[in-house]
């Protein structure tokens, strides 16, 4: 097959490859085979529930409905994946706020090469597990409490039901996120980013369906369904912009000799990306921001319930201005994990190469990180627009439908989208090079 010689492949070379490269196509039948197999597994049913009550029990549920998102419709189905990616999504983020605490984890991270990694990744599946099982005996008991109309959720409560659901669960999880890591190894994309996309995804064609309904029935709103597919537009071009905007910081690398041969002076360049973190910062803070509601329902009639409900109730401005917070500390961290400014000026320094009219050292260290926490605050200002400007529009024209999709969807799925394209695109130059590499 002759090959286009361009940086990039086209989009006709790139669905070629998908179809012809053996390598590239198994690793696409492999993601899709798995995707779409945790996709039946979340309408297995757990045992031991009357799903008619429970139907009515999370109708208006906020956080049923929020955490629907990333288990895409698990847990109001309450199948056996019903706690999805969760539990692993939470136990990254406390084994990477402990890297950054433990000299012993850090070390294992940056000098233990990938033995160390693959420790880390241990210690996350354990932590996984453990967040697992609480969080099944969390869903346990709320089952137990729920009623409607004087029906119990649970016919049947007691010990025997707490034990099989915190076991359900927890296994349904461990099987999700033991499939995420044969996609991220074995597939094309990252598996747990994948899988969350699957989830969103899946939500579409109810929400589109209801917005349709919506504009069917009521001609007034017509004109507020316009202005928010409008304003999605418009946020997806932004997200595409900013996820692939960097700043490049000019390098040049010293005159140096190898044995006879005279090396001269060499430009380059160190791209630093406006948004560091991608979609990670949003996915935790949304994360975080489930555990206040689920300890409000885990705690009913009381007063930290209370404050909950009345302080951070999704959509206020409490709940708001809470998630603007995390999602600025978690693009701050997030970021400090990607990029040591300190490590990076020591590599240029090894090289010799430095950043033009700054000193070699801390001096360039300290430019480094100066630039870096600009090009984040920008970055967590946009996420935190993303975050804001759908929820205020919705309230603007009374059209709610798209809550199901809000911006943290669009985000992940923009996301998503841009990494798994490009890492398809590697693919395809990979094959093209070997193939050039035969002729």
């Amino acid at each position: 097959m002759d090959s286009s010689r361009s940086k990039n492949p086209s989009a006709q070379e790139t669905f070629l490859q998908m179809a012809q490269a053996a390598g590239l196509r198994d690793r696409l039948l492999v993601t899709i085979g798995i995707l779409v197999f945790i996709r039946l597994g979340i309408y297995l049913p757990l045992p031991g529930v009357d799903r008619v009550v429970f139907a009515e029990v999370v109708k208006n549920n906020a956080v049923v409905s929020f955490v629907d998102i990333f288990v895409g419709g698990g847990l109001s189905s309450l199948g056996i994946f019903a706690l999805g990616i969760l539990p692993f999504i939470n136990a990254s983020i406390i084994i990477q706020l402990l890297t950054a605490a433990l000299p012993t984890l850090e070390n294992l991270q940056k000098n233990e090469g990938e033995a160390g990694r693959r420790k880390l990744a241990q210690y996350t599946r354990y932590v996984a597990l453990g967040w697992a099982f609480l969080q099944s005996f969390g869903l346990s008991l709320w089952l137990q409490a729920s009623g409607y109309n004087g029906l119990p959720a649970v016919p049947s409560p007691g010990f025997a039901f707490t034990l099989e659901t915190m076991l359900a669960l927890a296994a349904g999880s461990m099987f999700v996120m033991w499939a995420g890591e044969v996609i991220t190894e074995k597939g094309v994309g990252n598996g747990a980013s994948l899988l969350i996309f699957l989830s969103i995804v899946s939500n579409l064609p109810r929400t589109l369906g209801s917005t349709i309904s919506l504009a069917q029935q009521d001609a007034s709103r017509a004109g507020g369904v316009v202005l928010l597919l409008g304003i999605f537009l418009l946020m997806i071009v932004g997200i595409v912009f900013v996820q692939e905007g960097t700043r490049r910081i000019p390098i040049i690398s010293a005159r140096r000799q190898v044995g006879n041969k005279l090396y001269r002076e060499q430009a380059s360049y160190l791209p630093l990306k406006l948004n560091q973190g991608g979609v990670m910062p949003i996915i935790f803070a949304s994360s975080v921001l489930i555990l206040p509601s689920a300890i409000g329902g885990l705690l009913p009639n009381s007063p930290i319930s209370s404050f909950i409900s009345s302080a951070l109730a999704p959509n206020s401005w409490g709940y708001v201005g809470f998630y603007l917070v995390l999602i600025l500390g978690f693009s701050y961290f997030y970021s400090s994990l990607v990029i040591n400014p300190v490590d990076l000026s020591k590599n240029l320094k090894e090289r010799g190469s430095s950043i033009p009219g700054i000193r070699p050292g801390t001096a360039t260290s300290t430019y480094i990180s100066g630039v870096l926490n600009r090009l984040t605050f920008l970055g967590a200002v946009f996420l935190g627009a993303i975050a804001t400007v759908p929820t205020a529009v919705e309230r603007a024209t009374g059209v709610t439908t798209f809550s199901g999709i809000g911006a943290t969807s669009l985000l992940i799925l923009v996301g998503v989208a841009i990494e798994t394209s490009k890492q398809i695109q590697t693919y395809v130059i990979s094959q093209r090079y070997e193939g050039m590499v035969k002729q």
